[in-house]
């Protein structure tokens, strides 16, 4: 194992499944994902059978405050002591490089182990390693409880690098010939395909680090971000599975001063993914009101004063159309109830992102008792037929877009919770690749 501090970065030893393991069962998607449709965590479990599979190594969240919930998180841990003594892994010593074809588009990857003493996830982090969302502390002790008796790890972690001349993950797809090929196989319930590559070339490795070192630049990030020469530079920014690796973070926090600094859960095994990869697509999610009182968008106007200029628009089309293809410095979202709809533009606004400025509004209404309850939304169909409900109301808002993705992480912190969505639920990191940490 090789580690390069100046990026917060491992170079580390990787289980994979050994080759008489069937891979199609053995891969299964992210457990947070379909959590309100238990049918398809049913199925999972039927293809899987008694095959070894990640599956007996995960607790999928669909089955939180179920009886399935202690059953199966009671066999994780002897799960995994059973498949490190039974030969179902095989190790890899350094990086792997990741295809994964889904709808006609490949999304490259990076198989890494971070510095987890370079990763805060406070809202006001200035770290290495930063969160994009908000943590919710309270979503971590189930996770705790798993992890720290845990032999081994076993990520769906996706970490975003700012890089938009392509210099570290595209080089690698143009030398797959020249790479071990370690995997190939389609995943369950129509997810897609995923290829793996064992990378073995020093000197490759090497040039993918200090492309990595170079995207860390003050000077470079100073320029791109608009930003202080002596801001701290953030170079790799949580997309999905912050809550796993803050467990990971919060582990190593309360081990870390009886254990040596090189002990492997001082670090935590992800996927790096380019944010200008063209399969990365972030989706909007939309706020819904939900017994609102009749005076919510008065009490939103009050909010925002004189920064906001409010216009009635005809139709929900006539909406969309005004907040995508927004190109003035105002911030552009929409508005509407049962009554008719709106569109809002703030000038001057406090937040670098739209949603930013209205979440904040949202949740001053919520603490004085203005509006009483805030559901996610995705889709505009799912948004305009609940929003126009009697007695809701519903926010439209623009997609994020990636040129300011990091400098709001830079300027404003964490994002507001459910800023944003990487893809559908199929398209999520499935398990495959583990580490001990123990």
């Amino acid at each position: 194992m090789k580690t390069y501090p100046a990026v917060g970065v491992q170079s580390p030893k990787i289980l994979i499944p050994a080759d008489q393991i069937e891979y199609e069962k053995w891969a299964v998607v992210a457990c947070d994902q379909f959590t309100s449709q238990p049918e398809y965590w049913n199925t999972v479990e039927k293809n899987v059978g008694d095959a070894p599979s990640s599956y007996n190594l995960i607790l999928p969240e669909a089955y939180l405050g179920t009886q399935l919930e202690q059953h199966h998180a009671s066999q994780i841990n002897g799960k995994m002591k059973s498949y490190l003594e039974t030969g179902i892994f095989q190790e890899i010593d350094g990086l792997i490089y990741v295809e994964r074809h889904f709808e006609g588009s490949i999304r490259k990857g990076l198989i890494i182990a971070l510095d987890l003493e370079q990763y805060d996830f406070s809202s006001t982090s200035h770290s290495l390693i930063r969160a994009t969302e908000g943590t919710i502390v309270d979503r971590l002790p189930p996770r705790i409880i798993i992890r720290k008796e845990a032999l081994i790890e076993i990520p769906h972690i996706l970490v975003l690098i700012d890089d938009p001349e392509m210099t570290v993950i595209d080089p690698i797809a143009d030398l797959t010939e020249g790479l071990e090929p370690l995997y190939d196989f389609d995943l369950m319930q129509n997810s897609g395909q995923i290829k793996g590559f064992h990378i073995v070339s020093p000197s490759l490795e090497e040039k993918i680090l200090q492309a990595l070192e170079n995207l860390k630049s003050q000077e470079l990030q100073s320029n791109k971000y608009f930003t202080p020469i002596d801001t701290s530079p953030l170079l790799f920014a949580v997309g999905d599975g912050n809550h796993s690796l803050a467990t990971a973070k919060a582990i190593w926090e309360n081990n870390k001063h009886h254990l040596p600094d090189d002990h492997p859960s001082r670090y935590a095994l992800v996927e790096v993914v380019n944010l200008h990869d063209e399969s990365i697509k972030f989706e909007p999610i939309h706020r819904l009101l939900e017994r609102k009182k009749d005076d919510w968008l008065l009490r939103i106007k009050t909010y925002f004063g004189d920064k906001l200029i409010l216009n009635k628009t005809s139709d929900f089309p006539s909406l969309i159309k005004e907040v995508i293809e927004n190109q003035s410095s105002s911030q552009t979202f929409g508005l509407f109830d049962e009554n008719g709809f709106w569109v809002g533009k703030i000038k001057n606004p406090n937040h670098t992102l739209t949603i930013g400025s209205v979440q904040n509004c949202l949740d001053d209404l919520i603490s004085h008792d203005h509006i009483k309850e805030v559901d996610y939304i995705h889709g505009s169909e799912a948004i305009l037929e609940l929003g126009t409900a009697k007695g809701n109301a519903g926010i439209y808002l623009p997609a994020l877009k990636k040129e300011s993705f990091f400098q709001s992480v830079i300027k404003d912190g964490a994002l507001p919770r459910k800023t944003f969505s990487m893809g559908e639920a199929y398209q999520k990191r499935f398990y495959l690749e583990c580490r001990k940490i123990k």
